[in-house]
């Protein structure tokens, strides 16, 4: 066989190996996301119980933030939201310490912020390579956006 028909089949079959294993990557990186975002839903829907059956005066608005549902295209919108939930319940509170059943919610909150934004990071970080995304390797999947803004 010739040699520099050698070395062009070696280097292809490299860089098919390496296409394929970095898509495999992305693929758990997405489901790691997707694990991520549905964590952070349960953690959100959980405060918004624990407000409701706290602060019986706040029910209807935790109820109103409960139905946003979190998805990948509109994070903010459910963000926002649970943002006006806390400003309403720090009016309630006030100075006093929150109960705590409800910093126990508020911690899992931020823990499950922090691990999606995590994930987030990790994916953009792969997906904005310019091999990858000259390859397209991320599908049709949308970028991922962070839920504590941009880094």
């Amino acid at each position: 066989m010739n040699l520099p028909l050698l070395v062009l089949a070696v280097a292809l079959t490299l860089c098919a190996a390496w296409a394929f294993n970095t898509a495999q990557r992305l693929n758990r990186l997405h489901i790691r996301l997707d694990r991520s975002r549905d964590a952070l839903q349960a953690a959100l829907d959980r405060r918004c119980a624990v407000v409701a059956v706290l602060f019986p005066e706040l029910a209807a608005l935790a109820a109103q933030t409960e139905q946003i549902p979190l998805t990948a295209t509109d994070l903010q919108r459910r963000l926002s939201q649970e943002t006006q939930l806390t400003e309403a319940l720090r009016e309630r509170v006030g100075q006093n310490p929150w109960p705590p059943q409800l910093q126990d919610a508020h911690t899992r909150v931020e823990l499950a912020l922090r691990f999606y934004d995590d994930a987030v990071a990790d994916t953009r970080a792969l997906r904005l390579r310019p091999a990858v995304r000259v390859l397209r390797l991320g599908g049709t999947a949308t970028l991922p956006q962070f839920a504590l803004g941009d880094r």
